[in-house]
């Protein structure tokens, strides 16, 4: 080494130093004009790296710290001030104006994800909430058939359990001693019509063998003992020992509890599942884990405009008596969908089916059993006749896939043949079944869906001025203080605002687009309310999850100064309470959980969102042990979270906290 530092030396302190500088200088260029201008030593690939760099406009600014910031121009980054840095995008000639082009790194850091469009068969399990009542054709009242007074009740109190053909009452009746009289003259005299006296005492309550006896012993009695017609229990004693009755006067009145009826109720959503005829499984509170059956007979053709469902009566055995009228009742329909909205159910696959009596099933025409009443096709009533799976399958995607805005569904598809590259595309879908949505219309099967990532593909789309959810004819991508004028703008030119001129400043200043965010996040915590109200927690921590989803796409870089520190507030009282609920061991959990998260949400509406859905404040004053709570609704009809179908209207204040436009 020192021998190398002295020669090094020696020739800088040479005469030669120069003419060697100037003779490298002119092999280095040499060189470089040799590898076509490139340094040397470079690849090919290396050189094709710096030509594709070359093709490259820069588009997007982003945060290195936060990369979910992306603005289409220098600036500051919205949540730690850091200067933006430049993102290049390639400009390929694959990629047409609708569609988006991710490396693979690109890709994965977003966390696409795709599922491939699918022909197959949904089952959902739609939830009903009830009671057991009487079964209306077995109940009987007995009444007096004949004037008279009341000597003895047999059965003397409300409750007590009767046999058919079992003695009830004694009854004085002067009118029965001159019937009875008629009649010993009518079998005397061969041109009386003792038939027709005969009918007469029937008719009057007596039965064939008193009425022999009668005949047999041609003597009167002014007692009439009046016979129970069914088995069963006395619900209502109406008389008393001693008191004068009329022709129809009631005594009591007796119900068979052999069979009873359930009566549900089902939401406007729940219709779609239902039909006439299903099987149904029920529990009752008295006998917890035990499971009854039976089929719904009836759904009313009306809505109750008051509690906004549809009574579903259903046909149940009660053989040990176990079911009691008015036992609360949790249900389960659960249902297969095609694609024709009809539901399959194999028992019931080209049978006939009675209209009064759903237990009635044939293979072929006929009339009931019971009833009398001819067989219907059950695909009259709303059942899938055979299976065809060209045409009756429906197309099924993930429920992750579609941005849901208004009334418009937009997908992402992954573009075949095309590695990497993602377009949209608006469907129509129907209704949502469980963790999937059936598509009406827009997609083919066999297609590659985007189930995760959805919402970044669509912003990037937004920043680049291409067709988007958000922007469907596209245009060059909106500042953030464009945004903000153009929704104060409008704001001013509505005239409504005219009388609402105590709105907090803060919320004028936000742009329309955060708006539905906040908007999207309130109907989150809605499906949360609604399915805490029904007792169902596995539903609610799904709604949970989304509610989780939104808040993650939430564009902060549209709220400026305060405003962004206020959110930047609730988001994190938000996503804490909806975590704890969504890993929620059980619903008393997840009820603690969404009191938390109610006041966070409560803020975020009022001053954050766009005030499109009406939303109500309520206020249940028995929750947490007389504590007091308060929930959030988008209806008036009282669905109490904190107690579910225990005391589902349980409130004692309601307050508008937003009204909808339409009612402004």
């Amino acid at each position: 080494m020192e021998k190398m530092k002295q020669f090094l030396l020696n020739f800088w302190n040479s005469n030669l130093r120069w003419p060697m500088i100037i003779a490298l200088i002119v092999t280095f260029s040499l060189g470089l004009l040799i590898n076509g201008g490139t340094e040397p030593g470079r690849s090919a690939q290396q050189r094709a790296d710096l030509e594709g760099q070359a093709a490259t406009k820069v588009q997007i600014w982003t945060c290195s710290m936060h990369p979910q910031i992306k603005q289409p121009n220098p600036g500051k980054c919205p949540i730690c001030g850091m200067d933006l840095i430049p993102v290049a995008i390639s400009e390929d000639s694959q990629v047409g104006k609708q569609e988006l082009k991710l490396s693979e790194n690109a890709m994965k850091l977003a966390g696409i994800q795709t599922a491939t469009v699918q022909r197959r068969y949904v089952t959902t399990e739609v939830r009903l909430a009830g009671k057991v009542a009487f079964d209306e054709t077995r109940l009987k009242v007995i009444t007096a058939w004949v004037p008279g007074r009341i000597d003895h009740l047999y059965v003397d109190f409300t409750g007590a359990e009767v046999k058919k053909g079992e003695h009830l009452v004694d009854l004085y009746s002067p009118d029965l001693i001159s019937a009875q009289q008629e009649l010993i003259e009518a079998k005397k005299t061969p041109l009386k019509n003792l038939d027709a006296v005969r009918e007469k005492l029937r008719l009057w309550g007596l039965t064939h063998s008193q009425i022999k006896e009668m005949e047999q012993s041609e003597k009167t009695k002014d007692h009439l003992t009046i016979f129970s017609p069914i088995g069963g229990i006395v619900v209502q004693k109406n008389a008393s020992e001693g008191m004068y009755v009329q022709t129809g006067s009631r005594i009591y009145t007796i119900a068979d509890l052999s069979f009873v009826w359930i009566e549900l109720d089902a939401y406007e959503s729940d219709l779609a599942w239902v039909r006439y005829g299903q099987a149904v499984e029920f529990e009752v509170e008295a006998y917890p884990g035990e499971r009854f059956a039976g089929k719904i007979a009836f759904i009313d053709p009306v809505l109750d405009p008051a509690t906004r469902t549809v009574k579903v009566r259903v046909n149940a055995a009660n053989p040990q008596g176990k079911l009691k009228p008015e036992m609360f009742v949790r249900a389960i329909v659960r249902s297969k969908l095609s694609s024709g909205g009809k539901v399959l159910d194999e028992e019931l696959m080209d049978k006939w089916i009675s209209p009064m009596h759903p237990e009635i099933v044939k293979d072929r025409p006929g009339k009931c059993d019971i009833c009398g009443m001819p067989l219907v096709r059950a695909e009259k009533l709303g059942y899938l006749a055979s299976k065809n799976k060209n045409t009756e399958m429906p197309l099924v995607i993930p429920a992750s896939a579609p941005l849901l805005t208004g009334t418009r569904a937009v997908v992402y598809l992954a573009v075949a043949g095309k590695k990497g590259i993602f377009a949209a595309r608006q469907v129509s879908l129907g209704p949502r079944v469980g963790d999937d949505y059936i598509v009406s219309a827009g997609l083919s099967e066999g297609e590659e869906v985007v189930v995760n990532g959805a919402f970044k593909i669509d912003s990037d789309l937004q920043i680049q001025g291409k067709p988007s959810m958000m922007n469907p004819e596209g245009g060059a991508p909106v500042s953030g203080h464009q945004q903000h004028e153009t929704h104060n703008q409008a704001k001013k030119e509505t005239p409504e605002n005219n009388n609402r001129k105590s709105e907090p400043s803060k919320k004028q200043a936000i742009a329309q687009e955060f708006n539905r965010t906040v908007d999207r996040v309130a109907q989150a915590y809605f499906s949360i309310q609604d399915a805490l109200s029904r007792d169902a927690l596995e539903n609610a921590q799904k709604a949970a999850a989304n509610l989780l989803n939104e808040m993650a796409v939430a564009d902060m870089k549209l709220l400026k100064g305060e405003a962004h520190m206020d959110w930047m507030k609730l988001e994190a009282g938000i996503k804490t309470s909806t975590q704890d609920l969504k890993s929620a061991k059980d619903i008393e959990g997840a009820r603690t959980s969404f009191d938390k998260l109610t006041e966070p949400v409560t803020t975020a509406i009022t001053e954050f969102g766009g005030g499109k859905t009406a939303v109500y404040r309520f206020h249940c004053p028995m929750a947490f042990d007389n504590k007091g709570a308060y929930w959030l609704q988008d209806h008036r009809q009282t669905r109490n979270p904190y107690f579910g179908a225990s005391m589902l209207t349980c409130q004692d204040s309601i307050e508008t906290m937003v009204a909808a436009e339409k009612e402004k």
